[in-house]
């Protein structure tokens, strides 16, 4: 009822797409609990952007976007909210089970998830190309298991850092050992006024949370991406400045109605690659990021892509619908608007063709 009567009354643009049907339900309504502890003024900032992008965005897109806006329309609350939620970080043991199994229980940060979590997994590379340091696991123990296993070996610093090849005392650690991060945050103008940055992989972040993700990490800085400029290669395989191109210009894998936004994805030719054709087949004109599953729908069930621009897509359906997939989404279209757009002043040409023959002027 809550959902409801915020929808109705505090996102009515939001509301109209509902009664129209053209969203899932269940979406709006989360938008509705994200957007609640706003004021009457600040949620029309979600109202109006919700409403744009809900009818051809993934669930995910549309409630990554929701929680974005929700910080940008009062970040003095959102700041207020964090510091609570920092106050309730904790890390805790359960009983001891019958056979002496404990679960260590945390509550922390994503960033510090992130570091713990990649140091286990380091630590479990080590110790399976040191097997003898682990006699007691058997031959084919599983990669859970040795997670659990390097899990425990955090307990020993002095240990690990050994194992990992470091200095035996952690003061004696020089900046080229310190660990690498590899953080893709997208920023836009606003940012710089709203304070408002989305991680791959974490989602939006204020901006003093973005430095935290960072920790102690030595940083290297690279050149901003210029999306506007192409690359047309004559090898089969995408170069990865191709596709890193590609990803920040979809965010996401372009089958209609994907909601995938991971790195991923196999980086497929909407127009096949014929290896006696012609030079630069491959290259940011012909490039779609995609999912296994739809990859392969493409190319044994009958789909068919053309790409019409960088990060601008038309699909055929074996069922004839047609599809176009862009920056803001996924869009129905008709066969007619569908032909125009793949064929991009072809009729005009006809009819001036016709128009010579026939020695009439247009």
């Amino acid at each position: 009822m809550a959902d409801v009567l915020d929808l109705r009354h505090r996102l009515p643009r939001t509301w109209a797409v509902v009664m129209e049907l053209g969203c899932e339900i269940w979406v709006a309504r989360k938008v509705a609990a994200l957007s609640r502890g706003l004021g009457q003024f600040q949620v029309h900032v979600v109202d109006d952007a919700v409403a744009d992008a809900i009818v051809g965005e993934s669930p995910s897109r549309v409630l990554d976007l929701a929680r974005a806006k929700v910080i940008e329309a009062d970040p003095e609350a959102y700041a207020a909210r964090l510091d609570a939620e920092l106050r309730k970080r904790f890390v805790s043991l359960s009983r001891t089970d019958d056979v002496g199994m404990r679960h260590v229980v945390a509550h922390v940060e994503a960033g510090a998830a992130v570091w713990v979590d990649a140091l286990v997994e380091r630590v479990a590379d080590a110790l399976a190309t040191r097997r003898d340091l682990i006699p007691d696991l058997p031959d084919d123990v599983g990669r859970d298991e040795l997670r659990a296993v390097a899990f425990g070996w955090l307990a020993h610093p002095e240990d690990v850092l050994e194992l990992l090849g470091g200095s035996p005392a952690p003061s004696e650690c020089s900046a080229r050992r310190r660990p690498k991060a590899v953080v893709y945050v997208h920023l836009h103008q606003a940012a710089l006024e709203h304070g408002v940055a989305r991680v791959e992989e974490i989602g939006p972040l204020v901006l003093d949370q973005v430095r935290r993700l960072l920790g102690h990490a030595r940083v290297d800085l690279k050149p901003v991406i210029d999306l506007n400029t192409g690359t047309r290669v004559n090898a089969y395989e995408h170069p990865e400045s191709v596709q890193e191109r590609t990803h920040l210009r979809t965010v996401g894998e372009v089958f209609p109605h994907a909601c995938r936004i991971s790195r991923h994805v196999d980086t497929d030719h909407p127009k096949e690659w014929d290896p006696h054709g012609p030079p630069g087949q491959t290259g940011d004109h012909n490039a779609a990021p995609l999912g296994r599953t739809h990859h392969r729908a493409k190319t044994h069930l009958g789909y068919r892509l053309s790409q019409l621009g960088p990060g601008d897509y038309l699909w055929r359906t074996p069922h004839g619908l047609r599809r176009r997939v862009d920056a803001t989404g996924t869009h129905e279209l008709d066969e007619v608007t569908a032909w125009h757009l793949e064929h991009p002043g072809e009729l005009d040409r006809a009819l001036e063709q016709i128009a010579r023959e026939r020695g009439l002027v247009l």
